[in-house]
């Protein structure tokens, strides 16, 4: 299991040193100089529970060349490579938004049967995601049910993530069912993906129903969620929603942000309430949140739907 390692900080020291010694210099990011450090540190190969950390200690440093060379220099010198190895090399790939090579560690996994677990597929669905390539997501999560992997709260969070980023309403809002349905405990994460997803895909209602969801399920909101919903109130006219939910967050005493200023102010002037907009943006400039361009454009914008030119 991924928690059979005992580790010392021996072990750990160790482990700092090589990492500062791969990436203080640019030379050791060219194979030689990674090989031959490596070679040198372990001459009888490292154990894996240390080769894993120096993999994971440079997915986490987003330095995805040096990582693919260490996965190299194991292949290289035919060093056992297991589940923990490509996990953490796949995580750099999230890291680094490269999702064809993410896909790839996948393909020489299946040739080396070696299975993904759970932590596996986390990274390379978020590879995916974070490249937009939410049909290469949703294949990964697919093939997690064919070999029967467990899917996590991380795992549909992902996934949503990357439906989100494709603008794929409809498949971001079957992930959420699909979370009710296995009984997956959902998080503010979760449902403010599915709330930007449906409000990227043009679909107004939805977000609200989904933010409904959340105060239903009591999960712990916080202020992208709200800004979320205030957007899609905002897109679909209802300035009333807008600032009752613009209220509760001042209620909770939440940070207001500028974008939920922004969106609440926006929903009040197409919805040619300009007073009230204008008090918003006057409790703007009382306030610690940053003005930008935005707010006066709107702010005159309400103005001038009002009449109130002066």
């Amino acid at each position: 299991g991924r928690e059979d390692c005992a580790w010392s900080s021996v072990r750990d020291d160790r482990v700092q040193a090589i990492l500062r010694t791969l990436l203080d210099s640019k030379l050791l990011l060219q194979a030689p100089g990674v090989f031959a450090t490596l070679d040198q540190a372990f001459p009888d190969g490292p154990d894996r529970c240390t080769s894993t950390r120096i993999l994971s200690g440079l997915a986490q440093r987003k330095t995805l060349d040096a990582t693919l060379l260490v996965l190299s220099w194991h292949d290289r010198n035919k060093y056992e490579l297991d589940v923990f190895h490509y996990s953490a090399v796949i995580d750099a790939c999230a890291k680094a938004c490269t999702w064809t090579q993410a896909l790839q560690l996948f393909s020489v996994m299946t040739q080396n049967k070696i299975q993904p677990d759970t932590i596996t597929f986390n990274a390379g669905i978020s590879a995916c995601g974070k490249a937009s390539a939410w049909e290469k997501a949703l294949e990964l999560l697919s093939l997690m049910a064919q070999i029967e992997v467990e899917c996590s709260t991380i795992t549909f969070n992902a996934s949503i993530s990357a439906c989100e980023n494709g603008r794929q309403r409809e498949a971001a809002l079957t992930l959420l069912s699909a979370m009710v349905q296995r009984k997956v405990e959902s998080s503010t994460v979760t449902y403010s993906a599915g709330i930007s997803a449906c409000e990227k895909g043009n679909q107004w209602e939805v977000p609200l129903q989904v933010f409904s969801n959340m105060l239903q399920n009591t999960v712990q909101l916080d202020g992208g969620s709200f800004c979320a919903a205030i957007s899609a109130c905002e897109r679909a006219g209802e300035w009333k929603k807008a600032i009752h939910l613009f209220n509760v967050i001042a209620q909770a005493e939440m940070e207001l942000s500028t974008i939920s200023y922004n969106t609440t102010i926006s929903a009040c002037e197409k919805g040619n309430e300009w007073k009230i907009a204008l008090q918003l943006f006057s409790a703007m400039t009382q306030s610690r949140v940053e003005l930008d361009t935005i707010n006066f454009n709107t702010a005159i914008s309400a103005c001038k739907a009002g009449g109130e030119w002066q």
